[in-house]
Parts: structure tokens; C-alpha cells; sequence
């Protein structure tokens, strides 16, 4: 896309015109601006591109005349140390605008990408890879509703080194050109080769690319001005249309739940023994991974009363409390709802040395989202691949991922639900919905079945934890979690 990249040197073109027609162009996009609040559509404007080239410059001249209450601009500089203690995508998918919101990016997954790659952060392999992050995240977003718009700001290697020098000349611009960007400027050729892998790599249809060649400052503003004006008119009359994965996901047998049998029982001594092994253990294994950084994410799903508070609480039990997070998930909140629906577990993810323990997790996407029609029939069945790739992206970051489904049998619960509500200390625990819920037990046992198959892989596995016995549930939890880290160390 940039090798062959021909600049317009044949003269400047008409600057007055090209100034009429950009204050004419921020005046309609000021207009769109309130079409998108009304039809709830948010934007991703991503600019890339050369250091020196223009970017701010552009950003500020696109939300002149935007009500600033309705946008963002974010500055993307390479990751922190902090930063790196998550998985690649966690800063991008975590700061995502909600619905009828703009988020202008000044540079961004792609410049991080690269110069990841040059400084030799990245493998050859590693490299890949994160493309392929990254096409998975824009056709996700794309998919939920959102419109991607990318720019890239080229420039000729004389031209970033005219500018660069004339930065560095004066005392209050010489901070923007910056180490980064003189290195660039020497490397160009290396640079140039990368940014058009990258850029190849990532032009979709659904979120394609525009080159932008900043010869002429006006002209090339005009040209951001005139693509995000098309693109933001073009998604308000009809979203653009994506490919689902074609994935042949590596996945684990899991049985069905009716062929589960739930007669598995532990006596009370051999549970306290067991108990205080695994929590010693657990205790051990907690300190070494704080110590070789190493993430964990547990999740639990299961039946209603099947036992997964209590489950969790044993398993914690054990643990340096300064070190894990227990997230119960209930039912998103407006903020939560006006963005992709795995927004809101992006930004709970554990850094490096940590453990996320989830109650409930984005599995309601394909259980209660799915059986209570808070989503469409396209949006689940897609998620299934969505989820294996979210948590592709946990395991190959070197996350710990975990999955219990813990199962009763529909006699257990009604006992339990009844002893709840006979006793007051237990009465909070019991709702209308979980009686509502009760009546469609076929239906979700339809769909935890599918979700089983589908979703356990072998880097993110389905366990089931027979529950009628809970102190059983216990020991069996402890002893795969333990296994797994053991296993990861």
C-alpha cells in the first residue's frame, strides 16, 4: 500500500478552496455528530502514520467544530511497564467510546505493533500474531455495532526530516520531535516496509484503510475531513457487513450434563484434611506466581444454588488477599450496555501475578442473553468464536484460564431454593428470577450443553464440578486449579 505510494509533487492545490471546503466539511460533521446520538452509533477514528506528520494537527482540525462533550482524544504512547502486565489489547478494548460517542486515537495498535516488531520486542512469529489480534478485535467491534475509521499519514523520508529538523529548532517544539521519531526517520526504509505489512495485513472491508499523503497540510486535513464525513454517512445508512471466523478451534470433549453423574461424595474428615492441604498449597503456589508473574483467570458458571459462592470463598480462602480480585458479574449496567459487550470484562482482567475469580462471566452471552432475548440470534451464535478468541488472547499472553461449570440436579436445587426460603439468614439469596429461571431448565441445560462443546479448547478447558456434595466441589476445584498453575510454572 506505501512502497508504490506516489506523492503529489506537481504543485500545490487551490489552498483557499481547500479551506472553504474543509470549514464547510466541519460544519457536516457537527451535524452528523448528533445523528450519531440518535442512531447510538460509536466511532473508532484511528490516525497512524509518520512521526511529524501531521496527526495532531488533523484531530484538532477535525473537532473544531464538535460538541466536546460527545468525543475523546487519546494520546497512544508505547505501553508503560504497568501496561505490559496485561494482554496487548486490554488498553485499546478498555477505553472504546459508548454508544453515540467519537474516539479520535492519536496513533495506536499499529504503531505500538511496529515498533514492537523493530526494536525486536516481537518475534517474527509474535508479530503475526498480533495482526491477527488485531483483525480479530476491528471485525468484533465492527460486528457489535461499531464504526472503524483508519487513516495513516504518510510522508517521504526528506520531507519527516524537514520537519523534524525545523521541530527541533525551537524551544517550545522540540518535544514533539522525539528520539522515536528521529530513529524513524533514519530506519525509514525499515519503517516503510513495516507499516505496509501491518497496513496490508489489516485492510478489511469493513474497516479499510486510507492513505493520506500530507504533502500539502491542507489538502491532506481535507482528505481526513472528506473520508470520516463518507465513512460515518455511509455506516448511518446501513452497517457494514463482516465474515465470521472460519477457526477450527482445538477443543476438549466435554459430556453432556444428563450423562454427568452427580454421586460423587466426600466424608467430613477427609474434607477438612484435604481442605488444608490444598489451601497451603494453593497459598505456595500464589506467591511463586506473584513472583514469576503470571496471571490467572478462574470462571465459574453453574446452576442457580449449585454452590459457587461458597465454592469461590474456600478457594480464596487460600490466597494473599492483596493478590486476587473475586468480580461477581449481574446484569450489565447502562454504562456497560452502550458498549461491546466484552467491554466490560476487558477492563477487570488481572495484571501479571494476579487472579481474577469470576462469578458469572461473558458466558451469559450464549446462556441467559441468548434464552432471555437480550441479544439477537446472530450476536450468539457469533460469540461462541468470539469467546475462544478472547480467551486465545488471555492464554497467549501467559494467563492461567479456567472454567468450572458447577452442576446439580434440578431435585438438589428445589430443596435448596426451599431451604432458603425457610431461613432467614438465607432469604436474600433467593428471587423471583431464580424461580423464573427454574422453569426454563430444560432450555438452558440445552444451552450450557452447547456451550460446553463449543467453548472448551484446550487452552481455556470446561471443568464440571459434581455439586449435590459440595464439600466434593470444593476439593475438586482447588485440586485443578492447583494442577493448572503447577502445570503453567
Amino acid at each position: 500500500m506505501l512502497k508504490n505510494w506516489a506523492f503529489d509533487d506537481e504543485g500545490k492545490p487551490d489552498k483557499d478552496a481547500c479551506k472553504a471546503r474543509l470549514k464547510q466539511l466541519r460544519q457536516e460533521l457537527a451535524g452528523l455528530q448528533q445523528r450519531l446520538r440518535q442512531a447510538h452509533l460509536p466511532v473508532v477514528i484511528l490516525l497512524e502514520g509518520w512521526g511529524a506528520a501531521g496527526k495532531g494537527s488533523a484531530i484538532r482540525s477535525l473537532i473544531r467544530e464538535l460538541d466536546p462533550r460527545f468525543f475523546k482524544v487519546l494520546t497512544v504512547n508505547q505501553p508503560t511497564k504497568e501496561e505490559q502486565r496485561w494482554p496487548f489489547l486490554k488498553r485499546y478494548f478498555s477505553s472504546i467510546p459508548e454508544a453515540g460517542k467519537l474516539l479520535f486515537l492519536d496513533s495506536g495498535w499499529i504503531s505500538e505493533t511496529a515498533q514492537s516488531y523493530l526494536c525486536g520486542d516481537l518475534s517474527e512469529t509474535e508479530f503475526f500474531r498480533q495482526l491477527e489480534s488485531i483483525r480479530t478485535m476491528e471485525r468484533q467491534l465492527t460486528n457489535g455495532g461499531y464504526l472503524l475509521v483508519k487513516l495513516f499519514f504518510h510522508i517521504d523520508a526528506k520531507q519527516q526530516y524537514d520537519r523534524l529538523y525545523q521541530l527541533s529548532s525551537h524551544r517550545d517544539t522540540s518535544w514533539r520531535a522525539s528520539e522515536a521519531d528521529w530513529r524513524q526517520n533514519k530506519n525509514y526504509d525499515r519503517y516503510l516496509d513495516c507499516f505496509d505489512r501491518c497496513l496490508e495485513a489489516t485492510d478489511t472491508p469493513w474497516a479499510p484503510w486510507k492513505v493520506i499523503d500530507i504533502s500539502h497540510k491542507v489538502s491532506a486535513q481535507l482528505q481526513a475531513a472528506e473520508w470520516l464525513y463518507q465513512q460515518i454517512c455511509a455506516a448511518l445508512e446501513s452497517r457494514p457487513e463482516t465474515c465470521m471466523p472460519e477457526y477450527h478451534w482445538p477443543l476438549e470433549p466435554s459430556p453432556l450434563l444428563a450423562q454427568v453423574s452427580l454421586d460423587k461424595t466426600m466424608e467430613d474428615k477427609r474434607y477438612r484434611k484435604e481442605l488444608k492441604a490444598c489451601k497451603k498449597r494453593l497459598a505456595e503456589l500464589h506467591n511463586e506466581l506473584y513472583r514469576k508473574k503470571v496471571p490467572v483467570v478462574l470462571v465459574y458458571e453453574g446452576w442457580d444454588a449449585a454452590g459457587k459462592g461458597g465454592n469461590i470463598k474456600r478457594l480464596a480462602s487460600a490466597l494473599d488477599p492483596r493478590g486476587y480480585e473475586v468480580i461477581p458479574i449481574a446484569s450489565p449496567t447502562p454504562d456497560e450496555l452502550s458498549r461491546h459487550y466484552l467491554w466490560r470484562f476487558w477492563t477487570c482482567l488481572p495484571k501479571t501475578g494476579h487472579i481474577a475469580i469470576f462469578d458469572r462471566s461473558w458466558y451469559g452471552r450464549v446462556m441467559v442473553e441468548r434464552l432471555e432475548g437480550f441479544c439477537s440470534e446472530d450476536d450468539w451464535k457469533r460469540a461462541y468464536d468470539e469467546l475462544n478468541e478472547f480467551e486465545r488472547e488471555l492464554t497467549d499472553a501467559g494467563t492461567v484460564v479456567l472454567k468450572f461449570w458447577v452442576h446439580i440436579d434440578k431435585q438438589t436445587q428445589l430443596e435448596r431454593f426451599q431451604d432458603r426460603q425457610r431461613d432467614p439468614a438465607k432469604q436474600w439469596k433467593i428471587t423471583e428470577e431464580d424461580w423464573r429461571n427454574r422453569e426454563k431448565w430444560d432450555a438452558y441445560q440445552k444451552a450450557v450443553d452447547e456451550m460446553l462443546q463449543k467453548t472448551s479448547t484446550q487452552n481455556a478447558p470446561w471443568h464440571i464440578l459434581e455439586s449435590v456434595d459440595k464439600r466434593y466441589a470444593r476439593i475438586k476445584a482447588m485440586k485443578l486449579v492447583i494442577h493448572a498453575i503447577e502445570q503453567a510454572l
